[in-house]
């Protein structure tokens, strides 16, 4: 009962709509009459003048509309009334949209706000365990004495060195013992079984601990070049032996250059 109350009152009256089509009906002429002119002001001129004359009649326009008055569409209440209403409505509809796209931007920054703020806390626990870290380490260095690490590391590198020296003392004396060199102490019984041999070994043939040195250092010294090259100081059956148990390689381009083997 009340929607239709309510959609009666919203309607207009047949006074208020009689007066509302006389003056639309005005309104509609004026625009023909305006319409015409224009047509036959096009007609009746060239471009040129047209655009001269058009701009000229645009200005004295705005100059007059400058200095009118406004004045009511009409002078009915009902009108007016009835006019008012639909631009409430159709301002108040405009509005409840800017509104909601509002809603919806608030909801957006607030979510992001919240996953800023947890980002923040997490960042900041962080930062509250690396101090406490910091502090702890700074708390352990402050109980030490101030050259014990140093003096620690340099003691485990010359035991290591003591410990490097041993082992190869004592590889040398295996090697001195069960491998000599092949030109020192050898048996007379030996020397008659090589009467036939023509190629005498030289006297300037190293041992088998002097080319393992040179091999090692190599590589220590040079690591992107640890290759040796066999001369005649070289015995070739030390280096066959070496290189028939692994312990060797030789150059795969170059057959007179041996390195030793990288062991994993």
């Amino acid at each position: 009962m009340m929607a239709e109350g309510g959609q009666a009152a919203t309607e207009l009256s047949e006074a208020a709509q009689s007066e509302l089509m006389d003056q639309c009906e005005d309104q509609f002429a004026q625009l023909e009459k305006l319409q015409n002119e224009i047509i036959l002001f096009d007609f009746c001129e060239n471009r040129q003048d047209q655009a001269v004359n058009r701009l000229m009649a645009t200005e004295a326009e705005l100059k007059q509309w400058l200095t009118v008055e406004p004045k009511l569409l009409a002078s009915n209440s009902e009108v007016l009334l009835k006019a008012g209403k639909e631009e409430m409505l159709k301002l108040c509809s405009e509005l409840e949209m800017v509104v909601s796209c509002h809603e919806a931007k608030r909801d957006k920054l607030r979510e992001t706000k919240e996953l800023e703020q947890k980002w923040l806390e997490e960042k900041k626990q962080a930062l509250i365990a690396a101090n406490d870290h910091v502090d702890r380490l700074q708390m352990e260095k402050g109980k030490l004495p101030g050259h014990s690490v140093l003096h620690d590391t340099k003691a485990k590198i010359q035991k290591m060195k003591v410990y490097q020296e041993r082992l190869m003392e004592c590889l040398g004396d295996i090697l001195e013992k069960h491998v000599p060199c092949p030109h020192q102490n050898e048996p007379s019984t030996n020397k008659k079984k090589k009467k036939n041999i023509t190629q005498e070994l030289d006297e300037d043939l190293i041992s088998l601990n002097e080319i393992l040195e040179l091999l090692m250092n190599k590589v220590l010294n040079t690591p992107h070049d640890p290759y040796v090259t066999i001369d005649n100081t070289f015995w070739p059956p030390y280096v066959e032996m070496l290189l028939r148990y692994g312990i060797a390689v030789r150059h795969h381009e170059n057959n007179f250059k041996i390195r030793l083997e990288t062991f994993c």
